[in-house]
């Protein structure tokens, strides 16, 4: 396989994962060419040959480019798999496309969350170093005090990791909102226990300016051409 499309790339322009998702389901050993194996993410494809993920054949050419909104509930999973759970994937199941989540929510968490085969897209909304404004609204199991908010908008670490501040707003009584750039695992509620704080419930409202609106639980919409060029273009 000298010659041809890098595997990590051709799994992601054909909509199967983002490029480090790729890069990832490769590694795992999910990733067959003409029947055999691949693990490394460099590895190049002959134009036409048979690519299965997990057992199942890969798009032989391009979808078309689409994403959508997705208002995820409380119990959903954003794993392909399910992991025992309902994968928020199982809503967009009667589209016949090859969609993935574009990020995680948690399977406590709820709101938006974008769903995509649009690899370029996904690519860019997930690389740390774009840094797209996430917006959450997070109850929490007591009012915090100042010295808690204090605590929540500095540099915390997080698994080893300085995180950049974010920003905390209180909005009242036991709300408070979430402005991140970054998404560290469970980074909210881990920034909450470290001021003292239990999360009670946890929704994400906005992503790089798209806001969940008046959209129900488990109810989607597919995003216009405009409001996609301004995420391929923004911050």
């Amino acid at each position: 396989m000298m010659d041809g499309e890098r595997l990590q790339n051709l799994l992601a322009r054909r909509g199967a994962a983002s490029r480090r998702g790729a890069a990832e389901l490769i590694r795992a050993g999910r990733v067959r060419v003409a029947g055999e194996v691949v693990s490394e993410p460099g590895a190049r494809v002959a134009a036409g040959a048979p690519i299965e993920v997990d057992g199942r054949p890969l798009q032989a050419a391009e979808e078309p480019r689409r994403t959508f909104l997705y208002n995820k509930p409380v119990g959903e999973v954003c794993s392909t798999d399910g992991q025992g759970a309902r994968s928020v994937l199982e809503a967009f199941r009667g589209l016949g496309l090859r969609l993935v989540p574009v990020g995680r929510l948690d399977k406590e968490s709820e709101g938006l969350l974008l769903v995509s085969n649009d690899g370029a897209l996904i690519q860019r909304l997930t690389h740390p170093r774009f840094g797209h404004a996430k917006v959450y609204e997070v109850e929490v199991d007591a009012p915090p005090s100042e010295g808690q908010l204090r605590t929540l908008r500095s540099p915390l670490v997080i698994e080893g990791y300085r995180i950049r501040p974010a920003g905390v707003a209180a909005l009242g009584g036991r709300r408070l909102r979430f402005t991140l750039r970054e998404g560290r695992h469970r980074q909210i509620r881990q920034m909450c226990e470290q001021a003292g704080l239990r999360v009670r419930r946890l929704r994400r409202v906005e992503l790089s300016g798209l806001r969940l609106g008046g959209l129900p639980p488990g109810r989607w919409r597919e995003l216009t051409a405009r409001e996609v060029a301004a995420l391929a273009q923004g911050r």
